[in-house]
């Protein structure tokens, strides 16, 4: 029996759409989409394009029509329901731009439920643009396979983040002063992992973690990484 082929095959274009998706839907596709479609990956009619909408799963379609700015497909059949994720977020102070974006696509690659954006007391980033984290996560969803985009939540500063903590839900503190290896942490779902910035957390932000019922201090080994090799600590 031949082997059963690869799926999906690395030349169909995968994109998210924010329109129900369905047996019956005939998605449009407008704007910078169009261009990659029929200017980068040169489809014509009948071609195959993976689409994905956050609510139903992943459908395969066909170019059904094409014109300067739009492009209409025709739903073929669903190839895969919408995925279930561990219930995991991640929690983190937004660095520098090159190095966050490693971190928005790493964390949604690795499947993250929920990226939360918390702003601490080192935090040098004067603005968390998080239209542009939104963008990076649906391209990373797009390159990964993703069927579900995580949540994206508002940014909020340390002490609320931890004032508003849900009580059944272990948050994870990777803390360079010492705690639990990782390896060693058997945490019950719902968890968060917090992150922090480039410079640390300061004494009074560790002593706040360190007070909270919520809170569960972790080890990451003695070596401190730099945010390149994982979000900063």
């Amino acid at each position: 029996m031949p082997a059963t082929p690869a799926w999906p095959p690395a030349s169909t274009p995968r994109l998210f759409i924010d329109q129900p998706l369905g047996p019956d839907a005939a998605p449009l596709i407008d704007g910078a989409a169009v261009h990659y479609l029929l200017g980068v990956m040169r489809l014509k009619a009948g071609d195959p394009v993976l689409l994905f909408d956050n609510r139903s799963g992943e459908w395969l379609a066909v170019v059904a029509g094409a014109a300067k700015r739009s492009l209409t497909l025709r739903i073929e059949r669903q190839t895969r329901p919408i995925e279930r994720v561990p219930d995991l977020w991640l929690c983190f102070a937004p660095v520098k731009k090159a190095r966050l974006d490693w971190i928005i696509e790493k964390a949604t690659e690795l499947g993250v439920a929920r990226l939360q954006p918390v702003i601490t007391e080192r935090t040098i980033v004067e603005r968390v643009k998080s239209e542009r984290i939104a963008a990076q996560i649906i391209e990373a969803c797009e390159q990964c396979g993703r069927t579900a985009l995580p949540e994206l939540a508002p940014p909020v500063k340390l002490p609320q983040l931890l004032k508003d903590w849900p009580g059944s839900r272990a948050l994870l503190f990777a803390d360079e002063a010492g705690g639990v290896p990782l390896a060693d942490v058997a945490a019950p779902a719902p968890a968060a992992i917090l992150t922090g910035p480039e410079g640390g957390f300061t004494g009074r932000e560790r002593e706040l973690l360190t007070a909270h019922a919520a809170v569960r201090r972790i080890a990451l080994g003695p070596p401190i990484r730099m945010v390149a090799a994982h979000p900063a600590r």
